[in-house]
């Protein structure tokens, strides 16, 4: 009988617990008495979130958010999102944001996402191989073009520039950006459309690539938090703030010349 009563206990308490965990991710996330912080990131996206020769995550926007999360004394916790799922992920608190060259969009906003102010403005390319032969959008009519699902990119080749994704004999979508180049490097398409600073990373270190010179839609970086989290939203925008005061954000900035110069908080 004690057996029996042991097992019920512990099968009410395990109820318990799950249900007390239950009610706690059904809000926002507080900020008071909070000790760690997810960062949900495009594992594949240099030069603001990949995987170092170390075998740890390394990039811009990782090397703010352990900066931030430093200054908050909590502990960073990185998870990799699938980019197209991205805010399904964050709903479903696998993660505190996303923070990784994340475009920001107003249906995030109508949909009720909490949106820091924009810390990067960018722009889109298109990536060719050198001897292609290609020099501006207009010869790639009749071509294949290969984006990353779920990016800026993709959204603004089915809207603002549908025109121009018409004249391509197709468009051939990848769930992340690197295969976008393996899928040129095959042959199998002619082109990469792709973030600016992504494209000049990608390029510096794979001979054989260059950027079109034509910028192709304007849009900002932002970090995207779920609906009800704008006390989260503040405190990490109030230590971005005093990192750029005390010379943190800076100092990271300067590792990386392919973003330093379009970012927002050193050049406003």
């Amino acid at each position: 009988m004690k057996k029996i009563l042991a097992v019920l206990l512990s099968a009410v308490m395990a109820a318990l617990l799950v249900s007390c965990g239950g009610s706690q991710n059904s809000g926002a996330s507080s900020v008071e008495g909070r000790t760690s912080f997810i960062m949900g990131i495009d594992p594949e996206y240099p030069p603001f979130s990949y995987l170092g020769d170390d075998g740890a995550y390394t990039g811009f926007d990782v090397e703010v958010c352990q900066a931030v999360c430093d200054y908050l004394g909590w502990k960073m916790e990185i998870f990799g999102v699938n980019w197209d799922e991205k805010l399904v992920q964050l709903d479903s608190f696998e993660c505190d944001c996303v923070w990784s060259g994340m475009t920001i969009l107003d249906s995030m906003k109508e949909a009720g996402y909490v949106i820091s102010a924009p810390y990067y403005d960018n722009t889109q390319v298109l990536v060719v191989k050198e001897d292609s032969g290609f020099a501006s959008s207009a010869d790639l009519s009749g071509k294949l073009v290969a984006v990353q699902l779920g990016t800026s990119g993709e959204a603004l080749l089915n809207g603002d520039l549908a025109d121009l994704a018409a004249t391509f004999s197709g468009v051939v979508t990848c769930d992340s950006f690197l295969k976008c180049f393996t899928e040129l490097a095959g042959n199998s398409v002619d082109a990469v459309f792709v973030d600016l600073p992504v494209a000049a990373s990608y390029a510096a270190e794979n001979p054989g690539y260059k950027i079109i010179d034509e910028q192709l839609g304007a849009e900002q970086y932002g970090i995207a938090f779920r609906s009800g989290d704008k006390a989260l939203c503040e405190a990490v925008e109030k230590a971005l703030a005093a990192l750029v005061e005390n010379g943190t954000y800076a100092a990271i900035a300067a590792k990386y010349p392919d973003v330093v110069n379009n970012l927002l908080l050193l050049n406003d």
